[in-house]
């Protein structure tokens, strides 16, 4: 893991979310000025801080951990992360399992 891809990542997930980086390091309990160092890539946050700042910006870790990305695979996730918002919890829940069922079938 690449600690600047990291960072950059946290940095982006939060503005596309319209947080401030305040907002989100006081949901964490840790400092803005830590956070900023986080999203900087100069400090790797510890594992509570990081689960921390993923259910403050409500995202997967996996998102989060990787390395590269491609521009389509950015924008195919941002897709799907909007049609997931969207529907009702008893849909995603069906989306989930349909998942899981086609993963679960390719991996057999």
């Amino acid at each position: 893991m690449e600690k600047n891809g990291l960072g950059k990542r946290i940095n982006q997930v939060r503005k596309d979310r319209g947080f401030t980086a305040e907002r989100v390091s006081e949901s964490c309990n840790i400092n803005a000025t830590y956070l900023r160092q986080i999203e900087g890539g100069t400090k790797i946050p510890s594992l509570p801080v990081f689960i921390a700042i993923c259910n403050s910006l409500n995202i997967s870790p996996d998102y989060l951990l990787q390395d590269e990305l491609s521009s389509n695979e950015i924008s195919e996730i941002k897709e799907l992360e909007e049609l997931w918002k969207g529907v009702s919890p008893s849909k995603q829940a069906l989306a989930g399992a349909m998942i899981k069922a086609v993963l679960q079938h390719e991996a057999q």
